[in-house]
């Protein structure tokens, strides 16, 4: 059993709560539920697409849903009454809850479900304050820092 304490972390920095307990929160997640599983893709510099294995499932017993950074897919199998007798039953037909901590500026641009892949698509949207832009250099006569003062 691997486990890592953070507290050391919450009592030397300050304004760094939030990234400790995403660290918390992945170390917890990932070794209780291999179900589904899954893929995470870098498809371009600031796009990513997430691919899980939902066979058998229909796209009206799947949720994708996004809230404060937050993307959770779930899969809600509809209840079959018909009986059924397996003499060996190998896929798993339950219920799931699947969910990833999103950076900030990431949103969800499409989803799709084939070949019992349900891929989503994520894009990094930087609003306009934050992306780089380039200041132009004059040339020829100092420009004034101090608004209303005239070059001599």
């Amino acid at each position: 059993m691997r486990t890592i304490d953070f507290s050391p972390l919450y009592r030397s920095v300050v304004g760094f709560d939030r990234l400790a307990d995403l660290l918390d929160s992945a170390t917890a997640d990932g070794a209780t539920n291999g179900y589904p599983p899954y893929n995470i893709e870098r498809t371009d510099e600031n796009a990513y697409r997430v691919e899980i294995a939902v066979a058998g499932f229909r796209p009206e017993e799947l949720n994708i849903e996004v809230k404060e950074n937050l993307l959770a897919v779930t899969g809600r199998k509809a209840a079959n009454d018909e009986p059924r007798r397996f003499l060996h039953r190998g896929l798993a037909e339950r219920n799931f809850e699947r969910k990833f901590q999103l950076a900030d500026y990431v949103v969800v641009t499409e989803a799709a479900l084939a070949d019992g892949l349900l891929s989503i698509a994520l894009k990094r949207e930087l609003p306009e304050a934050l992306k780089p832009r380039r200041i132009e250099i004059a040339v020829g006569q100092p420009a004034s820092l101090i608004e209303g003062e005239k070059a001599a």
